[in-house]
């Protein structure tokens, strides 16, 4: 039974391995075109730097382990946005708006889903330095372009805003252990738990926290929220922020859904998420999580993304891709080396026979090296 692994733990194999790599490294290739710096934070880190201004949530993901070097409690990190949060604000120390990208394995303590695996590749971006909308709409413009460059239409990005929960939940008096329940309800759009948990709310928060799960749908929801939520200074500014939003990306299929406050606790103002046909959940989330890099000395504005790229592999429609030419073994032909030489140059992947070893049997090769009148050249292999 050696050969088991740990429940929700998967290898790649090659053929998937292969459809994650060319993803991987064209969903990076956008972001660089786009002026992203990749970053490549280490898997391990001390727990409490690892964990700073995290929710529960990120927490509970998260596994811990003790360094037999220091004797400190290190984690092993379930996110990588808090780690891009510190090298922006401690190790590159720039001034003005930066934009970092990352792709990388975290590990969960749990899945997510039944389905899941403990172990996503997490590819994002993030934008920091900048507090207007403009960074908002550049990443949620990049996150739809990511998608789309996987095959996966975006066919719905829904918008909310952390604030406009937190302000209804203070005014309320909740207390941080109801916050947590309530929040978590929302998600689920559980009424009959949520009436349960909001029972003892004075009014007018009581009735504006059960409103949350009907608002939702296109912009319209935002002035039936203006109509139906508590007149607070905080409820107004996150509506009028999610209302520039959508003046400016006309272009794409917004939708608003108050309640889905999806993401780690960490978020403090718009989140998104995005939606494809066929699939029930996000495919990609995102938000603001503005002061992020306090705790690393500088509290940053920050905005961005990230995607379980394993995911969205799995679920991206296939390519064609082409396979291997197969070339006899070369020995001292110094004619076939410059063949294939030339060939792996010019981007085709060529697996020489080894000495003894005939056929194609088994490998990933669907066109051959044959010498024909005193040429090498390229000809398909007959699978009959």
């Amino acid at each position: 039974m050696n050969w088991l692994l740990p429940e929700y733990l998967a290898d790649a194999l090659p053929a998937e391995a292969a459809k994650i790599e060319r993803l991987r490294r064209q969903t990076l290739d956008l972001f660089r075109c786009h002026g992203y710096e990749l970053v490549m934070p280490p898997l391990l880190e001390y727990l409490e730097s690892l964990l700073t201004g995290s929710g529960q949530d990120l927490r509970l993901k998260t596994f811990k382990l003790v360094d037999q070097l220091s004797g400190r409690t290190m984690g092993v990190r379930a996110d990588i946005t808090p780690q891009v949060a510190r090298i922006d604000a401690h190790l590159l120390n720039r001034q003005g708006v930066v934009r970092l990208c990352y792709c990388d394995s975290v590990l969960h303590t749990l899945p997510a889903a039944t389905a899941g695996t403990r172990e996503p590749i997490q590819i994002g971006a993030e934008i920091y330095g900048h507090a207007g909308v403009e960074a908002d709409l550049e990443i949620i413009r990049l996150m739809a372009a990511a998608l789309e460059g996987a095959g996966l239409s975006a066919a719905r990005l829904d918008l909310s805003h952390v604030g406009i929960f937190r302000a209804i939940a203070q005014a309320a008096g909740l207390p941080a252990a109801a916050d947590e329940e309530v929040f978590a309800l929302l998600q689920v759009k559980d009424i009959p738990g949520l009436q349960a948990a909001c029972a003892g709310l004075p009014e007018p928060y009581r009735s504006a926290l059960l409103r949350l799960p009907d608002l939702y749908g296109d912009a319209s929801v935002l002035a039936k929220a203006r109509q139906q939520l508590p007149d607070l200074p905080a409820v107004h500014a996150g509506l009028d922020l999610l209302s520039a939003l959508a003046a400016k990306a006309g272009d794409l299929p917004i939708s608003f859904d108050l309640s889905d406050l999806r993401g780690y606790h960490y978020h403090n103002g718009v989140v998104f998420a995005a939606y494809s046909p066929g699939y029930a959940t996000a495919l990609a989330l995102g938000g603001r999580y503005d002061g992020a890099g306090e705790a690393f000395g500088r509290a940053r504005p920050a905005t961005g993304f990230s995607m379980d790229l394993r995911e969205v592999a799995r679920l991206a429609p296939a390519t064609q891709v082409s396979k291997a030419i197969l070339a006899p073994y070369g020995g001292e032909d110094a004619q076939l080396a410059a063949a294939i030489a030339r060939l792996r140059a010019e981007g085709e992947a060529v697996v020489e026979l080894l000495p003894g070893q005939a056929g194609s049997e088994g490998l990933p090769c669907d066109r051959r090296l044959v010498q024909q009148d005193g040429k090498w050249i390229i000809a398909a292999i007959n699978k009959d």
